[in-house]
């Protein structure tokens, strides 16, 4: 028991869960009215479609496999993703409390029309639509996919449909109506300027030995 509590101590880190969950839970909650509406007419051109909810929400398993494979078989890449997703998450968080922040982009459902749709019926009564901006599901699927393709444990195959699945998940959240396409372009930034914390020069040069001393 002792030995397996010591295989994995790095899950400390999970812990963050504490501090994401009822910060984000509070926002909802308190965050109800006057916040500023994120609207652009190039949201007004995405026409809303149901099926993505089906990417939409495989971005749970998606982000939540990749961390458990990570988890079991590779601490570096497990803390590298962990460190990048745990602080983008935090200044989202930190954003929407100091720019309260929503959106009017959701159309009526009707959840009787097919499963898809009761499906997006379930998740408007579940999700506000309210702390939109920047878009977490957008972050999370940019630096997930970022860590299959720096880790040396996937193949192609699976970078591919990392790749897939990323995109998918990114027009999901505008085909849904959950985000505006300023929300959208706020994730892709904060993952560009978060990239370098996880996978900036002194990752590329222990890569680049590694590679050496291998070939």
């Amino acid at each position: 028991m002792k030995q397996r509590l010591s295989r994995y101590k790095h899950a400390w880190i999970l812990l963050y869960a504490f501090i994401y969950l009822p910060w984000f839970c509070f926002l909802e909650k308190t965050v109800t009215s006057d916040y500023y509406i994120i609207h652009t007419w190039l949201d007004d051109w995405i026409p809303f479609n149901e099926y993505f909810v089906i990417p939409y929400l495989l971005w749970f398993p998606y982000v939540g496999g990749v961390i458990l494979y990570f988890f079991l078989h590779s601490k570096e890449d497990y803390y590298r993703l962990c460190t990048c997703l745990f602080t983008g998450m935090t200044l989202s968080l930190a954003i929407c409390t100091v720019f309260h922040n929503g959106t009017d982009l959701r159309v009526a459902v009707d959840p009787d029309r097919n499963l898809c749709a009761r499906l997006v019926a379930f998740l408007h009564q579940a999700d506000t639509s309210t702390n939109v901006f920047p878009s977490i599901h957008v972050f999370n699927s940019i630096m997930v996919h970022t860590a299959v393709v720096k880790s040396q444990r996937f193949r192609r195959g699976t970078r591919i449909a990392s790749l897939v699945l990323a995109v998918l998940i990114c027009l999901s959240t505008v085909f849904l109506k959950q985000h505006s396409v300023v929300d959208v372009m706020g994730g892709m930034l904060m993952a560009y300027g978060l990239y370098p914390l996880g996978y900036g020069m002194p990752y590329a040069a222990r890569k680049k030995a590694a590679e050496k001393a291998l070939g």
